[in-house]
């Protein structure tokens, strides 16, 4: 809700448009969620390489990157992970107007902050991407040690363990990290984009 009353619109003389007829691409958002140890983050990065390789333009929005900087003020709290996904999600309509492709990776567990994001947003802006892996694949993985330290209750509010997290309800992709590769992930969601015209302006 903005508190101010007295704001205008300012708009630009360059549009949307002839910024992604420049860039040759569609600005979009790619929004990956899923639990912590899913293979959002690894996807991403992989998905931003290929994408490189292509010429496209692209930025990836990190949870934990996030968080050190823009976010550097909240916790885990529910409050404060729904503002952590309110500001990320107006940080990710700029890109995509921008006419970037913009990959975000967090685990955002729940549907209503993830489908707000979606209303801000234009038809077609946002791809919800389902990084899916159950939590014992999770915990098998525990890249970072913090299911260990879940478990010995040292970190509170944990998604998946302390916390819950929801499952998106119609997701454009589901990427099954539990039973295919990161470079099989990576080509079915760039096969996704290049056929519904992202790839293209």
């Amino acid at each position: 809700m903005v508190k101010s009353k007295n704001l205008t619109w300012h708009e630009g003389q360059v549009s949307r448009t002839s910024r992604e007829e420049l860039l040759g691409q569609k600005g979009v958002t790619i929004w990956f969620t899923g639990l912590s140890g899913s293979g959002k983050s690894t996807i991403a990065v992989a998905a931003e390489a290929a994408l490189r390789e292509e010429g496209r333009l692209t930025y990836i929005l990190d949870g934990d990157n996030v968080r050190q900087g823009l976010n550097s003020n909240l916790g885990f709290s529910p409050e404060d992970r729904t503002e952590n996904i309110r500001r990320i999600g107006e940080v990710a309509k700029l890109f995509t107007d921008a006419g970037v492709i913009v990959l975000t990776a967090f685990i955002s567990p729940y549907r209503a902050d993830r489908d707000q994001v979606r209303e801000i947003m234009a038809g077609g802006d946002f791809l919800e991407v389902h990084v899916s892996a159950d939590v014992e694949t999770c915990e098998k993985r525990d890249v970072k040690g913090l299911y260990a330290k879940a478990r010995a209750g040292e970190i509170p509010e944990f998604t998946g363990i302390s916390a819950p997290y929801e499952e998106p309800e119609k997701p454009e992709v589901v990427l099954d990290s539990a039973a295919q590769s990161v470079e099989e992930s990576v080509d079915q969601l760039l096969g996704f984009l290049r056929d519904k015209g992202y790839l293209s302006a």
